[in-house]
């Protein structure tokens, strides 16, 4: 897992890595203008802070999430390597937001209002998501956040439970996903049937599934 964030205008020139979910307690050392925010506990890595983000990827810029690609990820590597640290990152070379299909949506055994799912992803792999939406229901095609995403509001999906039930990664809405015109309100996005099941979601095209009123 590898989530990048870059917000100039509030931390300056700092690109935050995200590697791994928190952990309660963290510690951190800084070498040469980069930060390693780990577990002191197991000693795991949980991500890096760059503090000089664009004296090793110039080209850097944006706002929120930053795709990294496989040569920014090297040049990262590098200049941990140069400042003693484990060159252990590892580029994303797929998006964590795939066409999924719910295969079943059985009743919650704690809950009145939320549904446990099988749902596929990609590698025909199927995950357990709890959904609270009030259109989820069995055979659609929906949209799959899954563990590792981060959300155009910056949240980031982690595996969790709800009510005592695991659930790996939450079934979008349109709102959530930020796309034009999408409705106000709770309710699982579902795809047409030309959406292919594993596919990366293609936000652009998204765009165009709510037509304005």
């Amino acid at each position: 897992m590898l989530i990048a964030s870059y917000n100039p205008r509030e931390l300056g020139d700092t690109l935050i890595v995200i590697v791994a979910q928190d952990t309660p307690e963290q510690a951190h050392t800084v070498r040469d203008g980069i930060a390693r925010i780990y577990d002191p506990a197991t000693e795991k890595t949980l991500g890096y802070n760059f503090l000089a983000a664009t004296e090793i990827l110039p080209a850097l810029q944006g706002q929120g999430q930053v795709p990294l690609s496989t040569a920014d990820v090297a040049a990262l590597n590098q200049a941990l390597e140069a400042a003693g640290f484990a060159g252990e990152l590892v580029a994303e070379t797929r998006s964590r937001f795939v066409v999924g299909y719910v295969k079943t949506a059985t009743p919650h055994p704690d809950s009145d209002h939320l549904l446990v799912t099988e749902t596929v992803v990609d590698n025909d792999q199927t995950v357990q998501i709890v959904s609270g939406s009030p259109n989820m229901q069995a055979d659609i095609k929906v949209v799959v956040a899954k563990v590792g995403a981060m959300m155009p509001n910056g949240l980031i999906i982690w595996p969790g439970e709800l009510r005592g039930v695991p659930s790996n990664g939450m079934i979008c809405s349109g709102r959530e996903l930020g796309l034009a015109n999408a409705p106000q309100r709770p309710g699982a996005l579902i795809l047409p049937d030309d959406y292919q099941v594993g596919d990366d979601f293609d936000f652009d095209r998204g765009q165009t599934i709510f037509v304005a009123d």
